[in-house]
């Protein structure tokens, strides 16, 4: 082995001495890295890049229209999710304690089905997991609107002034949400 190396005879070995589980590694994070940003993010409050105020419109399970501009003024946490996706199920339970632990203070959770067929499917599906925040199902026209989803479950904090302040995607959206919405509540 010569003292030196040239870069390329370097670069050789040490690509070679990386392990299967380092590649591993490398990739899972690579993978992880975009999805837990806006997680943290949100915990320590850097706003999404994406500013916009979504305009939208939908009408609930209980036949109630609720639009972007009735909510002005209110923090909103809008929560596009499906029945059959199982993140989106653990969640639930932890939406429901967000909304029932901040609703006096002005926070409303909109749960944003995207199932399609019988609306009954939801209504049950709601009814059996005791849910009491507003749910409406919804098209492609009002997840274009909030800015896109690319998976679910995807939680969208709307600001008082209706701007995006934050945009998570997983199911820890409401625990590394909780201080965003209290930073949220507090604006006036």
């Amino acid at each position: 082995m010569k003292l030196l190396d040239s870069p390329r005879t370097w670069l050789k070995r040490r690509l070679a001495a990386f392990h299967w589980t380092t590649w591993l590694a490398l990739a899972l994070g690579i993978w992880a890295l975009p999805r837990l940003l806006p997680h943290v993010g949100a915990l320590v409050n850097v706003t999404a890049r994406d500013r916009t105020a979504p305009t939208f419109a939908v009408r609930t399970l209980t036949d109630s229209t609720i639009t972007s501009q009735s909510l002005r003024g209110r923090v909103v946490l809008v929560n596009v999710w499906a029945t059959w996706c199982i993140p989106c199920r653990a969640e639930m339970p932890l939406l429901e304690a967000t909304w029932n632990r901040h609703k006096a203070a002005g926070l409303l959770i909109l749960g944003a089905s995207v199932d399609k067929g019988d609306p009954r499917t939801v209504r049950d599906f709601i009814s059996e997991r005791r849910i009491s925040y507003p749910i409406a199902i919804v098209g492609s026209d009002v997840i274009a609107e909030l800015g896109g989803v690319r998976g679910y479950p995807t939680s969208i904090l709307i600001g008082r002034d209706g701007r995006v302040r934050h945009r998570v995607m997983g199911p820890i959206g409401p625990l590394s949400l909780e201080p965003a919405i209290r930073r949220a509540l507090a604006e006036r």
